[in-house]
This record gives structure tokens, sequence and C-alpha cells, in this order.
């Protein structure tokens, strides 16, 4: 995972019935100060409005995102069990691709408790704290997680890399593939993308790809757009005999490295059949 959405801090936060708020786990030890949550708690542990909603606050430098969490029931001391696990990131972080892994915790230790009581009991309590140092340690080096929680509850996580919207495709660009058309597996696509796939060819624009593909055209630059989305190809201008080509200095590369000859040899020669 990229420094731009690095988890500096873990928490478990909870209303303790005389001592109120608390953060009763945090992994690295000690790194939100008792300053710090004094002047964030209000948002950690909150009034009905603001409960079960994903919530980012920034203060002294840090941005905490969290989804507080009540169940009501009789069982519970005042009637309610109240608690947070959120994330913690420096202040500049952009935390968009963190909002879904801490709506999902939220709702797996919600059921959690409601089937098995896992957060009310101290005992089974205390196991979050592995889990939490297992959390931040692979979300933060590999972008996903696996959990096992106990013989029957596992919990899978995985950070979604945040892409720029792609550029308007035109009836005069042409889709090119990023990498080779057969590995990619065609039924992941949807029925429009399967069959307009065959006729991209880094030579057909989108208006002819429409045509002998017989899909309407705005379908096909919706398609083609989807594929740009995901990196699955280029887009490149139209080759005119009319136009004049000129190579930029990167061409040196071309000229310097045997592996980019070879890969540009495979890539432009026609395969027999």
């Amino acid at each position: 995972m990229g420094m731009t959405t690095r988890i500096e801090c873990i928490f478990f936060s909870e209303f303790h019935p005389t001592l109120g708020p608390k953060i009763t786990y945090q992994v690295p030890e000690e790194y939100i100060s008792r300053e710090l949550f004094d002047t964030v708690q209000v948002y950690i542990i909150t009034k009905p409005e603001l409960q079960n909603k994903l919530i980012t606050v920034t203060a002294m430098d840090k941005k905490l995102i969290g989804c507080p969490v009540c169940i009501e029931h009789k069982k519970y001391s005042r009637n309610a069990l109240l608690f947070n696990l959120g994330l913690v990131c420096h202040a500049q972080t952009n935390t968009c691709a963190l909002e879904p892994i801490v709506k999902k915790l939220s709702g797996y230790l919600t059921t959690l408790e409601l089937e098995s009581g896992f957060i009310s009991n101290e005992e089974s309590k205390q196991k979050l704290l592995p889990i939490m140092s297992t959390l931040l340690e692979e979300l933060n080096a590999t972008g996903a997680c696996t959990l096992p929680i106990d013989e029957s509850n596992t919990i899978h996580l995985k950070l979604i890399q945040m892409r720029k919207d792609p550029q308007i495709v035109q009836e005069y660009d042409v889709p090119v593939f990023t990498q080779c058309k057969d590995h990619f597996i065609k039924s992941q696509w949807d029925l429009t993308t399967q069959q307009i796939l065959p006729y991209i060819d880094g030579f057909r624009h989108i208006q002819k790809i429409s045509a002998e593909a017989d899909v309407e055209l705005n379908l096909v630059r919706i398609a083609v757009q989807n594929l740009l989305y995901y990196g699955v190809v280029t887009l490149v201008s139209i080759f005119q005999y009319s136009n004049v080509y000129c190579t930029t200095p990167k061409v040196q590369s071309l000229i310097d490295d045997k592996s980019i000859q070879e890969e540009c040899l495979n890539y432009v020669t026609k395969q027999g059949k």
C-alpha cells in the first residue's frame, strides 16, 4: 500500500459504564495521546444521531476514521453497548480507500457481538489486540488481510485502489491493449465488452469496432471507457497516412535495451494462422 494511504494506528474505543469513553486497545501503544482523545472523543463514542455512520475527524495533525456502533439490549450496563474500531493516519492522507475497511470492520464486530458476545465478553475481547496488530501490519504491507477470528469466522479485507476517472472516449480513438489480451478472462466482463473484445486490435477505431461488432456506438464507448478505467486498454490516435509522426527522446530506450526491442517485435508481429 502506498504512503498516501498508510495507516499509522488502529484503536478500539468503548464506553465504560463508570469511566465513560476510553481507548481500550491501540496499536502501537500510546500513539493516541490523552489530549488528542479528549479532543475527538465526542466523534468516537457519539450521540445516537452519528451512530453507525462513517466519521472522519482531523485534529492535532492526525486524521481519525471510525464508525461508532451502538447495540441496545437490556443485558448491557445502561442497556447499550457502545464501541468503535477506527484507524488513524497523518492529517494529509487521502483516506477514501480506507473508509470501506472501517465500515466493514464495524459490521463484522457488530455481527460477532450479536452472535457470540465477542465484545462484551472480556476474555474474547482480548483477541482484538493481536487482530489489530495483524491488521495494521498486513494492510500497510500488502493492502489485504485475512483474519481468522474463531473456527467459524474469518475476516477478509482488501484495500481497493482509487482510480482517476478515465478520459472521454471519442469515436475516432483507437483502443490498444496494455497487456496481452489472452491473459484476460472473457467471462469476467459484461456482455457488451465480451462482444467487442475480439475487435480491439490497435488498428480499429471506436466507430469501426461499433460497425463490425454490430454494437451501438455509445455502448462501445462506455465499454471501452470501463476498460480504460481498469487500465486494460489505452487510447491512441487513429493512424492516417496524411499525418506526420515524430519520435520522442524515449526512442533511445528502444535502441539501447534489447528486451524492449524483443517486446516491441512480439507486439507488432502479426501471428501466423
